[in-house]
């Protein structure tokens, strides 16, 4: 039954049984109408509209149902249906709606997917151009200030020792831009070398001290996993260093019979519901692009805490 056809039957009920109250009630109407008989009038007609209401209530459920779904669903939290049960015009809206939801997550995890490969290839690109040009040019420099600085008399010889020496953090500031942008640990030593430096490097310039808990005995993963985990990492590190106000950062990388979970705690101000802002975002559709889930818990002056949770692929027997 059509959603039309279902409405008209329900207040064509309604209309009946009041029609056949008249009909077979004791009651009459009078010329002029006397108090009782009007009493009488008004509060079957409040009978009538609420018996309506609580049909029109029942049959329109599954459509409030999908008006608040439509409302609130993110496609960077996969999995979020309606129940398909029933018939008619609103259970087949109801199908479509999720077949579309089923579509566009599909549509964005590849989208999401090309578009975090191009980044990654470009961070590769500049990482490289950084190293051998930007970091050969500024070592050429400085060789170029240390003969310099040989040959000079004072006062000149202490400039351009000072020179030198702001070329040289220059230097390694570019030389940490390059492995932030590309992870070289990680290729070529793995994922707990590579979170291991990481969280050594960022705990000497972000001045925090950085707790570490990684199992022993990790699975091994394809390289997509393992750049998925070092990015999340590095971007609650990032995360904790700008905007926690923490004097301590726990890391851990701990894992089950089903999963591997890293979190990445501080102990600073928190906020009591995490801001969804462009970094956290983009650790979802990470997440995304190897079916794990995030979970972002932050309590007022209790810090935040970003859970990635990888399941495992469990071997036929």
């Amino acid at each position: 039954m059509s959603l039309f056809w279902r409405i008209y039957v329900l207040n064509a009920l309604v209309l009946g049984g009041a029609t056949a109250l008249l009909l077979w009630a004791p009651v009459t109407v009078s010329v002029p109408v006397v108090l009782t008989e009007a009493v009488i009038l008004v509060v079957g007609l409040v009978v009538m509209l609420v018996a309506n209401a609580a049909l029109l209530r029942i049959a329109l459920a599954p459509l409030d149902r999908l008006t608040r779904l439509m409302t609130t669903v993110d496609l960077l939290r996969p999995g979020q249906r309606l129940p398909e049960g029933g018939r008619g015009e609103t259970a087949e809206l109801i199908r479509t709606f999720n077949d579309m939801l089923e579509r566009l997550e599909h549509e964005r995890a590849t989208s999401s997917a090309r578009a975090l490969l191009a980044q990654e290839t470009e961070r590769r690109r500049i990482a490289q151009e950084l190293h051998d040009e930007v970091g050969q040019s500024m070592t050429a420099i400085l060789l170029a200030l240390e003969r310099a600085a040989g040959e000079a008399d004072e006062p000149l010889r202490g400039e351009l020792r000072q020179v030198q020496e702001i070329t040289r953090g220059s230097l390694d500031e570019v030389s940490r831009l390059a492995r932030r942008l590309r992870p070289g640990a990680l290729e070529d030593l793995g994922l707990v070398s590579a979170l291991t430096s990481l969280t050594t490097e960022f705990a000497t310039h972000a001045g925090l001290r950085v707790v570490r808990r990684f199992d022993t005995g990790l699975p091994a993963f394809d390289h997509q996993t393992e750049l998925v985990l070092y990015r999340v990492a590095q971007e609650a590190l990032t995360n904790a260093a700008r905007h926690a106000e923490a004097d301590q950062v726990e890391v851990s990388l701990l894992h089950t019979d089903e999963a591997v979970v890293l979190a990445v705690g501080d102990n600073g101000r928190g906020t009591g519901a995490a801001r969804e802002g462009a970094g956290m975002r983009g650790m979802r559709e990470r997440a995304l692009l190897i079916g794990a889930t995030l979970d972002v818990a932050s309590r007022p002056q209790a810090g935040t805490t970003v859970r990635l949770t990888v399941p495992l692929l469990r071997k036929q027997p």
